[in-house]
């Protein structure tokens, strides 16, 4: 272990953890209105469709699969599944998932890139992040064949274990790594380098659609008429009733030539 693999194994995950977590919360306070994915169809439907679609699928099972296999204990799969099954499945199951990944992130690449009314309005960041991610993938797919060569699973034992000490602060993390191959610090160092500029790109929709589990377990909304909250009247008491119209009183007719200034 040296001094470079003990600040970016042991120090640089939990500057990214922290910009990640804080940044997303500043930005949401202070800057809703960019709080968007910033879509581009309107400008282009074409491969749109395609790109985005096999690009999430991917993702997304790519998300879920390495949270829970890297970060549940050896011991409470091991009575159900062993180490080298487990990396077995991860291996197929990834490798599927991150070739629609790659293929979608490829075609949303091409598409901002080779579309000039996409690239000019493009940020940088749009085109910084596709690139990124697009390298994520591609060195996630090149561990493949190094995890093949593992398949008892001590490797993947050796990263869930390396993750699970930085999550839980605990000691001894970055000397698991001693033994890893290169590719797999490089897709480790970009993949925690994504969680760091997540709070300065589009990417900050994704907490959007996890709050949006929270729709199906909302309490039903009750919407009542305006007009069913005003009582009725009764016909006869909308209108005032008139009071009985009583004849004009007599006027003597000296107080009249009085009034006037008329002698009689």
């Amino acid at each position: 272990m040296n001094a470079l693999d003990n600040f970016l194994f042991g120090i640089y995950p939990y500057i990214c953890l922290s910009v990640f977590l804080i940044g997303s919360l500043i930005r949401f306070d202070r800057d809703q209105y960019t709080w968007k994915s910033d879509s581009s169809q309107l400008l282009r439907a074409g491969q749109l469709r395609w790109g985005s679609n096999l690009f999430h699928v991917g993702v997304l099972f790519l998300f879920f699969g390495h949270s829970v296999g890297m970060l549940t204990p050896h011991f409470l799969y091991e009575p159900f599944i062993g180490a080298g099954s487990k990396q077995l499945m991860a291996m197929i199951s990834g490798g599927i998932a991150g070739l629609l990944g790659f293929a979608g992130v490829t075609i949303l690449l091409h598409r901002r890139l080779g579309d000039e009314r996409i690239r000019l309005n493009s940020r940088t960041s749009d085109i910084v992040l596709l690139v990124l991610l697009w390298l994520q993938l591609a060195l996630g797919l090149a561990t493949i064949p190094l995890s093949a060569q593992h398949l008892d699973g001590s490797m993947m034992v050796l990263l869930a274990e390396w993750a699970q000490r930085i999550v839980t602060f605990r000691g001894g993390a970055v000397e698991l790594l001693d033994g890893a191959s290169w590719v797999f610090k490089a897709h480790m160092f970009l993949g925690m380098s994504i969680f760091l500029i997540f709070p300065f790109t589009r990417l900050v929709h994704v907490w959007s659609g996890f709050a949006t589990v929270g729709y199906v377990f909302r309490p039903y909304q009750v919407v009542r008429s305006r007009r069913a909250l005003v009582p009725s009247k009764p016909a006869s008491a909308a209108a005032p009733s008139a009071a009985p119209h009583s004849p004009p009183k007599a006027v003597p007719a000296g107080s009249v030539a009085k009034s006037t200034g008329v002698a009689r």
